[in-house]
């Protein structure tokens, strides 16, 4: 049977949207969202029906039949911790993402407009692994501090697609592998999967530098340097994440220039962009540990796992813990519709979300 799937992912200036029939990507398109017009909105929901009648009208425009749709999914949003895989979108947690989200973020309008649309044609709506996913141990959540709980949040959607690649090239269930994934991107983050679940984690504040954040960084410095008089709460934000890392060593988040400096003989550029290897090599080994250092296979992904020159600084540091797949790209839109089409499949079960 041929299934048409909607994907619809919000970004904080963009929506992103494809159908799929199958595996097979008809088409994918980024919808710009003008600065100037969504300063109009006082809140994220606010643009909800801006960018519902977006997606609307391109379809028409574009000749597609919303009629023929077997399923929507959207980015899962900024719900309660919840756990990996889909969620049907219900009126309980449409109320949630509407009016008692856990933070404000563009992604939050996936589900709803997913709801709506469906609403409309009388077909299902998911959201499939949500960026609040948690699935820590118990013995992960610690932090050290009785105030901070460890909590769950990275590149969980591809961090699993790709997990679930690699499993099914070799011929292997994913819920019967333990892997480390590293996302590499904008922020970087490292995640440990065991039998299906992601039992620990490095977010992208804990662990390596990135084009545009700190990552982690000592903990008393970073105090006296927020009671410096120096900055105020704002700037230090920013200096951890938007302006941090590369951003702020070498002044570009883009790793493509990183690399025509170094190919250029830049030496400190060089020693920064090795570094963020080198810490990513050290998250993955951290990490490690966690499962007793049985591992089946490390997984590089993310848009700077297109980079031979980075993944090979990591290859040489951690080729000894497990064999390393480098499966590059962001790979969003898909993995959201190979998650709903395992649904309707049967392949997978749609969890009913409740609060």
């Amino acid at each position: 049977m041929d299934y048409k799937i909607l994907v619809i992912n919000p970004g904080s200036t963009t929506t992103k949207i494809a159908i799929y029939e199958n595996e097979r990507e008809l088409f994918c398109e980024t919808l710009e969202h003008d600065i100037n017009e969504l300063e109009r909105f006082q809140t994220i929901q606010d643009q909800f029906h801006m960018r519902k009648d977006m997606i609307l009208s391109f379809l028409k425009d574009k000749g597609y039949n919303i009629e023929e749709l077997s399923a929507i999914v959207g980015r899962g949003g900024m719900l309660p911790p919840v756990k990996s895989g889909a969620y049907r979108v219900n009126n309980i947690m449409v109320d949630r993402l509407k009016n008692r989200p856990a933070f404000e973020h563009a992604s939050n309008l996936g589900a709803l407009i997913a709801y709506e649309i469906a609403s409309i044609i009388d077909v299902p709506s998911y959201i499939y692994d949500s960026v609040r996913v948690d699935e820590l141990t118990d013995i992960a959540r610690i932090s050290g501090m009785p105030d901070i709980s460890r909590t769950s949040t990275n590149h969980v959607l591809n961090s699993r697609a790709m997990a679930m690649k690699v499993a099914k090239k070799h011929g292997k269930n994913y819920n019967e592998i333990t892997c480390i994934v590293a996302h590499l991107g904008g922020g970087i983050s490292v995640n440990v999967q065991k039998k299906g679940k992601m039992i620990d984690i490095i977010a992208d504040d804990e662990g390596p530098l990135s084009p545009e954040r700190a990552g982690r960084v000592p903990c008393k410095a970073l105090i006296d340097l927020c009671y410096s008089g120096k900055y105020d709460e704002r700037t230090m934000h920013r200096k951890l994440r938007g302006s941090g890392g590369l951003k702020a060593y070498l002044n570009t988040h883009d790793a493509r220039e990183v690399e025509k400096r170094i190919e250029n003989g830049d030496k400190h550029a060089e020693l920064v962009y090795e570094a963020m290897a080198y810490q990513v090599a050290k998250g993955i080994g951290e990490l490690a540990t966690v499962v007793e250092g049985e591992i089946d296979y490390i997984i590089l992904t993310g848009g700077i796992a297109y980079s031979e020159m980075f993944t090979n600084w990591i290859i040489k540091r951690v080729k000894f813990i497990a064999p390393v797949e480098i499966m590059p790209g962001e790979n969003e839109m898909e993995s959201l519709a190979l998650g709903t089409l395992r649904v309707l499949r049967g392949e997978e079960e749609a969890n009913e979300y409740i609060e």
